[in-house]
């Protein structure tokens, strides 16, 4: 009798749509955020003491020698983490080194156990939750950019007229609907010179700064605020 109506229960909720599945998957965007923060500047995140010394792995041949620089992992692999074969194939980042993008996918503890090997260096550097984090952000956090920025005129792939309503309500208490605030900060007009970074900010946010992290939502409206933020002034 009890087994006829569990089943007649469950019948009815299949019908009518209400079953819904027990198991809800951790949120994670929140610690891939965090990640990509680290991804950018870990030192600036967990407020440590900015690297005196080069990186080892970092080639001498390579133009970015700076400590503060070179211990910054975009600034082997690249914002759009291709590293020598994305936007860093050239110029002045340009190091040789590959990007992390053979690493999407990896279970975060395989990433944990690269950040730590002699190569890279990290180990005793970071906590548990920052390994954690910068591993989810490498593991299951990477963007193919290409999808949204042509790569040939660094165009974003997005609505302006939509991204000016977008940024103005929620980028323009910060930043001004001029993208000129903070006074210390490069005009975002002028930064779109560099869209990858740009958009690997928006959707992390900046180290050390209360700027919020928009992976959440829906990708296009990252894109479309980029958009917008071409047509803002670049210079003062």
């Amino acid at each position: 009798m009890k087994r006829n109506l569990m089943t007649a229960i469950l019948a009815g909720a299949f019908a009518f749509g209400l079953f819904i599945t027990p198991v809800i998957a951790d949120e994670t965007e929140s610690s891939i955020a965090r990640g990509g923060k680290l991804y950018d500047k870990w030192y600036k995140v967990i407020k440590a003491d900015t690297p005196k010394a080069a990186h080892k792995a970092y080639p001498k041949t390579a133009k970015r020698q700076k400590a503060k620089d070179n211990w910054r992992c975009k600034e082997c692999h690249g914002w759009d983490n291709l590293g020598k074969d994305g936007a860093y194939a050239k110029g002045s980042h340009y190091s040789g080194i590959v990007g992390i993008r053979g690493m999407a996918g990896s279970s975060p503890a395989k990433v944990i156990a690269v950040l730590k090997d002699k190569t890279h260096g990290y180990a005793g550097k970071m906590d548990a939750q920052d390994y954690t984090d910068l591993a989810n952000f490498v593991a299951k956090g990477q963007v193919d950019m290409d999808k949204y920025i042509d790569r040939k005129t660094k165009a974003p792939k997005g609505d302006k007229a939509k991204g000016e309503a977008y940024y103005n309500t929620i980028c323009a208490g910060c930043h001004a609907t001029t993208g000129l605030r903070p006074k210390e900060m490069k005009p975002f007009g002028a930064q779109m010179g560099n869209p990858w970074e740009v958009m690997h900010k928006i959707l992390n946010g900046q180290p050390g700064e209360p700027m919020p992290a928009l992976r959440a939502i829906d990708r296009q409206v990252v894109v479309d605020i980029m958009a917008h933020m071409t047509t803002l002034p670049k210079k003062r």
